[in-house]
């Protein structure tokens, strides 16, 4: 079984940055191309970013706009969240995911495992 654990949420005010982590354990690590998703009230899960198993391949959604940056580090079993620029609309609980075969990055029902989530957020 894979066990993923997510941290680094809080409260930041607008403008401001949060780093999350997510950490991997139960199986290999590199088994798994890694995704962050986030969920705001009211509204269904939605895509935020995703990075391969080898770090080689690396999506984000479009809306946003280069404000976050995805990386993993496959030696320490943990793939982070760079959040810069934040803005109110990016309350959510952020989630990562984990899947073997992911054909479409975008879509939740394509990973496997899945964090327990982390709250983010932004003060106006």
């Amino acid at each position: 079984q894979v066990q993923l654990v997510e941290s680094g949420g809080g409260l930041v005010q607008a403008g401001g940055s949060l780093r999350l982590s997510c950490t991997v354990s139960g199986r290999t690590f590199t088994n798994y191309h890694m995704g962050w998703f986030r969920q705001a009230p009211g509204k269904e899960r939605e895509f935020v970013a995703f990075v391969s198993w080898k770090g080689g391949n690396i999506y984000y959604a479009d809306s946003l706009q280069g404000r976050f940056t995805i990386s993993r580090a496959n030696a320490a079993n943990t793939v982070s969240l760079q959040m810069n620029s934040l803005k109110p609309e990016d309350t959510a609980v952020y989630y990562c995911a984990a899947g073997t075969i992911v054909v479409d990055t975008t879509r939740p029902d394509e990973y496997d495992y899945w964090g327990q989530g982390t709250q983010v957020t932004v003060s106006s």
